[in-house]
């Protein structure tokens, strides 16, 4: 049959096969359940398979339907039923007695999501920052079923070693992950950034050193050759991790933002925050002086009473300040 010259299929089976879009697969029907979402029936159509053990011509032992969850046609909520084939083997002599008929390109084993939905779930979720919740309520399915489908999918995104790529300014951060236990006792991990990129890399466990140093032991020497930059807190173990595993990387802390206060016993001492990391700590004269040292991108800034001993150092402090601060956005010009 034409329509102005344009082939058109009026095989009403055919038709149905086209708009399901799955590759070897008849469509036997479609239940139009009220309230509910469409569910399409569908068998495989490719030919019949050898024994997996003997290789002879097995025989259809039952057929068993799997529900599965696919994506919305046509504005309805969709599901794919697939009428899986159990084969069996009449060769008595042969190990393999009985199996089931699959096909990845529909669904993944053990999981209730056909792939292609299961491709679309992971990308929402991983490039566009939805929730699994918001998912799952347009797919009208359960949140476990769509948060197994991430983790199966997204796993193997993880763990491909390729994904990270070439990474010239690497950073390193800790985060207060979650209060667990009556006391609500603190988790944290560190996150592993590409920061030319913006790119959040990987999350490891805890604040310590080495889980990062185990995570780039992994990356190889020849990746670690690459980083020119790694940029921290002041935090002691992830300039260990630096120093051991980025020796020939510059270290570039992040910018500090000063609190002023008094010290004790008339010694100016100086209030610190790492802008964005959360941590505080006092450091006197001698150590600041040390600190704005290593540091080329430490803003800092102190005061003390009018009256107070430590006033001669106030404007020396403010000075070294706006250096500081000239270094340090010439350190961001490098990433960002």
């Amino acid at each position: 049959m034409s329509t102005g010259g344009a082939p058109v299929i009026s095989d009403a089976r055919r038709v149905c096969e086209l708009l399901v879009g799955l590759p070897d697969v008849k469509v036997l029907g479609v239940e139009d359940r009220p309230g509910g979402p469409l569910a399409v029936f569908v068998e495989q159509a490719g030919d019949r398979p050898g024994c997996l053990g003997c290789g002879g011509r097995p025989v259809v032992k039952d057929r068993e339907t799997v529900e599965l969850v696919d994506l919305p046609a046509f504005g309805r909520q969709t599901r794919l039923c697939w009428r899986k084939v159990r084969w069996s083997c009449p060769n008595g002599d042969c190990a393999m007695t009985t199996w089931t008929w699959a096909d990845p390109r529909i669904a993944a084993a053990r999981l209730v999501m056909t792939d292609r939905a299961g491709r679309w779930v992971t990308e929402q979720v991983g490039r566009y920052a939805r929730s699994v919740n918001e998912i799952a309520a347009e797919l009208g399915c359960d949140w476990h079923t769509v948060n197994d489908t991430v983790v199966a999918y997204g796993s193997a995104l993880v763990d491909d070693l390729g994904r990270i790529g070439r990474v010239t300014a690497l950073g390193l951060d800790e985060t207060l992950f979650v209060r667990l236990g009556p006391f609500h006792r603190q988790h944290w991990s560190t996150s592993i950034v590409d920061v030319a990129a913006g790119q959040l890399l990987d999350v490891v466990p805890g604040r310590s050193g080495k889980a990062p140093a185990e995570w780039l032991e992994a990356r190889g020497q020849a990746w670690r050759d690459q980083v020119r930059w790694a940029t921290l807190d002041l935090s002691g173990p992830y300039r260990a991790t630096f120093d051991l595993m980025l020796p020939d990387a510059v270290q570039v802390a992040d910018p500090l933002r000063g609190i002023p206060r008094n010290g004790s016993y008339g010694e100016p001492r100086i209030m610190w925050r790492g802008a964005g990391m959360g941590g505080v700590g006092w450091v006197d004269r001698k150590r600041r002086d040390r600190l704005a040292g290593h540091n080329s991108s430490a803003v800092m800034e102190a005061s003390c009473d009018r009256d107070g001993p430590g006033q001669e150092v106030q404007d020396e402090v403010r000075s070294e300040s706006g250096a500081c601060q000239r270094s340090a956005g010439e350190a961001r010009r490098h990433f960002w």
